[in-house]
């Protein structure tokens, strides 16, 4: 029986890859299990979609769409995935990759085989509170890619999602000083928490105000 490593395809968007309009191809599985996250259908969820049709799905889309977007889930769990950017690649689309950081070694192939064109790399937590959000020991390997990312000058964004009990000024501010201690120039973005009944963590409603005026302007900071 064929592999079917993708969960759903959003067939456009135009919001998803700056100044691209394109496809998402969510995965399924991840290696985290963020406490936050509503995509639990995903995360947790079997592929309903083959590689094959991901790619048939695409050559109808040849003119229309200029990019794909590979999100999740977490899409660096799937084996073939240097494969599969490749016949992407073979139909002129640009790439852009999300992903938790956690294989510095695939991003690393990937980006120096020029199969991503674009990364969001999702900066979960400082290092101390990183296994409370993301129920996941390796902030190292997170740390590799995104040193990797900032050494190779790869056009690259990080982003954090802010829920106000879980993640409070300070640390976001302690995020930004890493990243200025990296080396990081781009803009940090960040994203609020958005309440569902069906987060992993079975998340309530943010009680704390998160206090804007107190962000560190050592970045560009913006929120989607």
């Amino acid at each position: 029986m064929p592999h079917k490593p993708l969960y759903d395809i959003t067939p456009f968007t135009a919001l998803d890859y700056p100044d691209h309009l394109a496809a998402i191809f969510w995965f399924a599985k991840c290696n985290m299990r963020c406490v936050y996250c509503y995509n639990k259908d995903i995360v947790f969820g079997e592929g309903e979609i083959t590689e094959e049709e991901a790619i048939a799905f695409l050559q109808n889309r040849v003119g229309l769409l200029e990019a794909v977007v590979l999100s999740g889930g977490e899409a660096t769990l799937y084996n073939d995935l240097v494969e599969f950017c490749k016949k992407i690649k073979q139909l002129k689309f640009k790439i852009k990759l999300d992903t938790n950081g956690l294989n510095p070694k695939l991003v690393q192939i990937l980006v120096e085989n020029r199969l991503v064109d674009y990364i969001s790399l999702d900066y979960k937590a400082p290092k101390e509170k990183y296994f409370e959000i993301t129920k996941d020991k390796h902030f190292d390997s997170f740390s590799k890619t995104l040193n990797f990312l900032i050494q190779k000058q790869f056009s690259f964004e990080v982003r954090t999602t802010i829920h106000s009990d879980l993640l409070r000024v300070e640390e976001i501010n302690r995020i930004i000083k890493d990243l200025i201690k990296r080396g990081y120039i781009g803009t940090y973005y960040l994203q609020p928490f958005v309440f569902t009944e069906n987060t992993i963590g079975k998340i309530q409603e943010e009680k704390n105000t998160f206090d804007t005026s107190q962000l560190s302007s050592a970045l560009k900071v913006v929120w989607r």
